[in-house]
């Protein structure tokens, strides 16, 4: 039932988006034709949702988080340090306080893992992000929730792990 629910899900925001430039999403891989990649599903409890300046969103209700996941490709890809592309990401928000930054490897390459609480509006929000550069492209994964809910963080982490860039 939980398998059918993620297809479901998964085709639906692969129909959405094959209606927005031939973009497709299985619930597995995604392809826009200019980047390809594959990710695990996520659980039940998660549904996408449209967001401007983002290949894939995700929202879980219950836990009031959110997963995005961006990529862009030929631009900033080579020369700008992580750390720069992910303070870009912030430029708009206030009151930022880094709890944890540390490098890792995510599919083979150098990762920044950035965990932050920023205001936007004066509304605090608790932010973990993954900036990731390969084959020519800036990949940024982000959970976004409240300060003190880490629910859905596991998810995300098992999200982000999964992630693998395919060539075209």
């Amino acid at each position: 039932m939980i398998r059918q629910k993620i297809r479901i899900a998964g085709l639906a925001l692969g129909l959405a988006l094959l209606g927005c430039g031939g973009a497709s999403y299985d619930g597995r891989v995604f392809d826009n034709g200019s980047v390809t990649f594959r990710l695990a599903a996520l659980s039940d409890g998660f549904r996408p949702i449209e967001v401007e300046d983002a290949l894939l969103t995700f929202r879980s209700d219950r836990d009031q988080a959110t997963i995005a996941v961006n990529a862009r490709c030929g631009k900033d890809a080579d020369d700008v340090p992580l750390q720069s592309l992910t303070h870009h990401l912030f430029l708009q928000f206030t009151e930022r306080t880094v709890n944890e930054q540390r490098e890792l490897k995510l599919d083979g390459r150098d990762a920044l893992r950035t965990d932050m609480v920023a205001s936007l509006d004066g509304v605090p929000k608790r932010f973990v992000v993954y900036v990731l550069k390969k084959n020519g492209c800036v990949y940024d994964f982000l959970y976004i929730a409240p300060p003190a809910s880490a629910a859905a963080l596991r998810e995300f982490e098992r999200l982000v792990a999964s992630f693998e860039s395919i060539a075209p």
